[in-house]
């Protein structure tokens, strides 16, 4: 527990940290933009804009990134139709059992009943 409370301090500070030396950097360039300028105010972008600009690179970014994973793992693969890939990603991942019927609890009647089972699941 305590190894984790430091690794998480550290990583929250150093998260801190950097974040508030990039905001300070942003705003030191914006001042020397604003002074280098004639016309600072075509030159700025308000806050909409720039977020939904910034929303558009990310899920641009996020769809290639995407794409780019599928698709190598494709090629990886080797197959050439869906039902080959299927087989070959069934033959390399684990297989899932079946849970027919089920062996534990489905049904609670609360969340205080869920997280009562939960904290005795695997004591008995």
């Amino acid at each position: 527990i305590k190894a984790a409370s430091f690794l998480v301090s550290v990583a929250g500070i150093s998260a801190l940290v950097g974040f508030s030396k990039t905001l300070a950097s942003a705003k030191r360039d914006e001042q020397k933009i604003l002074q280098h300028s004639s016309d600072a105010g075509k030159l700025l972008e308000s806050g909409a804009a720039l977020a939904r600009r910034a929303l558009a690179w990310g899920t641009l970014y996020a769809i290639m990134g995407t794409g780019a994973i599928c698709f190598s793992i494709w090629k990886l693969s080797g197959a050439n139709n869906m039902k080959e890939f299927r087989e070959k990603m069934g033959a390399t991942l684990p297989k899932i059992s079946s849970n027919d019927p089920p062996r534990s609890r489905t049904e609670f009647e609360g969340l205080t009943d869920l997280l009562k089972y939960l904290s005795a699941w695997g004591k008995e």
